[in-house]
């Protein structure tokens, strides 16, 4: 039988270590962990691995096989546009699972979110909001679970950096004796394939790769500018009054052009360099997007931003190429 990584899930070799699973012989009987996920762990040295997300929905379609019930995590953050598109996957019941909590506002109405999310076409049986690093409401999504569950085996899906591992981890150290423990980071493609952690006699949480969302900005970015727009700690909303013919710069990742008065507020990383300029700026090496945004809605800079705009305006939008910007109903 094949020894899989208890990192990654990733099925240990010791053969080619330009491809996943590597291990050097000597420490295949001994280690439990191939040299990828070691070397993140102790040296945060991450080595990207190149997937497409052909794999991970040939693996969501065998979960939907099961009938088991499905944990749906999803970045608070981050909402992604592409929610509905598992409906066509996953027949499965869904608890839906809003992770990172601690990175809003904490006097954000919470119902309002859990009702935002009514609008996706999911079999949803119940949703809740929930912080790993906080320990926030994880006895009540262990209830949930214990309540829902069809067998004792429960998946763990959403797409990459959502928080599913991070989950797992601290349902490992809040609730069982196992000592497992799944490799985490900031990158995609942490997670390669199915992880079975036994929680309990009776619950086994099965890890599953984070699909990919290839219009995000992390997976153009590496090292301190990922740190840089990944928010570690509660966001501090930062609010305009615009004049016409404004310009509001975002680091060196995104600027806004306004064309006509409006009000707005960013939801974005503490760390990221916010600037107002009274006169129209053009950034040369990122890519423009004009939107009609209309009063109460997002704008969506994906994996770096939110934007909650207050009155109707058009809007010229420049952000890295590749990175993709829509809008939505207001979050918030």
């Amino acid at each position: 039988m094949n020894k899989k990584c208890n990192g990654c899930g990733a099925i240990l070799q010791t053969v080619d270590s330009d491809n996943v699973g590597y291990i050097k012989e000597q420490n295949l009987e001994k280690s439990s962990l191939c040299e990828r996920c070691f070397r993140i762990r102790n040296y945060g040295d991450y080595k990207v691995v190149i997937k497409d997300n052909e794999e991970y929905l040939n693996i969501l379609k065998k979960v939907s096989d099961t009938k088991d019930l499905v944990i749906l995590v999803v970045d608070v953050f981050n909402i992604s546009e592409k929610l509905n598109e598992l409906s066509n996957i996953l027949s499965n019941p869904i608890l839906l699972v809003l992770s990172k909590r601690d990175i809003l506002p904490k006097d954000i109405y919470e119902q309002r979110i859990l009702e935002y999310l009514d609008r996706y076409s999911l079999n949803i049986v119940d949703k809740l909001l929930i912080s790993s690093n906080k320990n926030y409401q994880l006895d009540e999504l262990l209830t949930m679970i214990k309540k829902y569950k069809k067998s004792n085996k429960v998946y763990v899906v959403g797409e990459s950096n959502a928080g599913k591992s991070t989950l797992i981890n601290k349902m490992l150290y809040n609730y069982s004796e196992n000592n497992t423990t799944i490799t985490t980071s900031l990158l995609p493609s942490t997670t390669l394939d199915m992880i079975e952690i036994d929680l309990s006699d009776d619950l086994i949480l099965i890890d599953t790769p984070g699909l990919l969302d290839n219009g995000n900005i992390i997976n153009l970015v590496v090292g301190d500018d990922l740190k840089k727009i990944v928010p570690s700690k509660e966001i501090k909303p930062i609010t305009y009054q615009i004049k016409a013919k404004q310009t509001i710069m975002i680091d060196k990742y995104a600027c806004l052009n306004f064309k006509e008065p409006t009000n707005v507020t960013l939801f974005l990383s503490n760390q990221l360099k916010i600037e107002r300029f009274f006169d129209k700026r053009e950034p040369k090496k990122l890519v423009k997007k004009t939107l009609f945004v209309k009063d109460g809605e997002d704008i969506v800079i994906n994996g770096l931003c939110f934007i909650k705009v207050s009155k109707s305006a058009n809007i010229d939008v420049y952000t890295l190429n590749g990175v993709s910007v829509y809008l939505r109903d207001s979050l918030i």
